[in-house]
């Protein structure tokens, strides 16, 4: 039985008295939010991914004009009332661009990290609790991609694959697997001998039953702080892949694809190099600190102090 799962009352029915697992549960969650609020840093980082998911939701309401319309008489525009931040070199609206473009790089970093903690965390459950051959092989595997720099990795799998969107997400998907499959397996091995899994496999409990009702919930705090912290990271590959061609083509509104394409004028127009490289930040720096902040609310040794 995991230590997240707690029984609700029937509908009309007077609530039963709540059992010491659930207490602790309980009591778990409201600790971990307590703590969480004091961390003036995960508020902060919260509040940027929610202004700019917001704004991604949003931006066909707040632009003004279609990020892909081009107008040659307004090249490299400054800054202005009629283009907030500027123009590129087709003259068309930078702030538009980028507000269409946080729904691409927020998907990137969401399909990346869901793709790469799902084959991951399937992979530290297996290798974790069978043990034995199968965690050599498995957990070797693992090694052997780890032994290559992320970015060179991606860039082979992309190239390979060839340059878009769909690919790129695949690409960091693939790469940051390793990550949680070891993360996985060593929570893994911490769990597998407690007592409410042994009893589960006294009692004749399938393997998977095993692993999706008592082992998985209980490992899933570690994994998604990894998350929070992964989405930053394959943020941050993912422009630089796209900066390098080999991401978003051309004419989507891409931030790093944005940053390949202000290079070649980034002196008579800074703008549209400077708008795109501070959208990336924000959305790196917020992700750091709210995972930096789950991090520390759900820090075991913490709550035991």
């Amino acid at each position: 039985m995991s230590i997240f799962e707690a029984s609700q009352p029937g509908p009309g029915l007077p609530e039963p008295p709540l059992e010491p697992e659930a207490l602790a549960s309980r009591s778990f969650v409201e600790d971990t939010w307590r703590r969480l609020r004091r961390t003036p840093g995960a508020l902060i980082g919260a509040a940027v991914v929610i202004l700019i998911v917001l704004a991604a939701v949003f931006a066909p309401l707040l632009a003004h004009v279609d990020p892909l319309a081009q107008n040659l008489a307004r090249s490299k525009a400054p800054p202005s009332p009629a283009h907030f931040m500027g123009t590129d070199a087709l003259g068309r609206d930078i702030f538009a661009r980028i507000l269409f473009g946080a729904r691409i790089s927020i998907r990137i970093g969401f399909v990346a990290v869901g793709l790469a903690i799902t084959a991951g965390t399937l992979i530290g459950l297996v290798a974790g609790y069978v043990r034995g051959r199968v965690e050599n092989a498995l957990m070797g595997a693992m090694d052997l991609m780890l032994a290559f720099p992320s970015i060179i990795l991606a860039i082979g799998i992309t190239t390979i694959l060839g340059p878009s969107i769909n690919n790129l997400m695949l690409a960091v998907g693939i790469v940051y697997i390793p990550q949680y499959a070891r993360l996985a397996r060593s929570s893994v091995l911490a769990v597998k001998e407690l007592e409410f899994v042994e009893a589960a496999r006294a009692l004749g409990s399938p393997v998977w039953a095993i692993l999706a009702r008592h082992i998985l919930p209980n490992i899933l705090a570690p994994l998604l702080v990894q998350a929070t912290l992964g989405i930053a990271t394959a943020e941050l590959e993912a422009a630089g892949l796209s900066y390098l061609g080999l991401g978003a083509r051309p004419p989507a509104p891409e931030w790093g694809a944005m940053l390949n394409d202000a290079r070649d004028y980034w002196l008579s127009a800074p703008w549209a190099l400077i708008f795109p490289g501070l959208s990336i930040t924000a959305l790196v720096l917020g992700f750091n600190l709210l995972g930096d902040g789950l991090r520390d609310a759900l820090d075991p040794v913490s709550h035991g102090a």
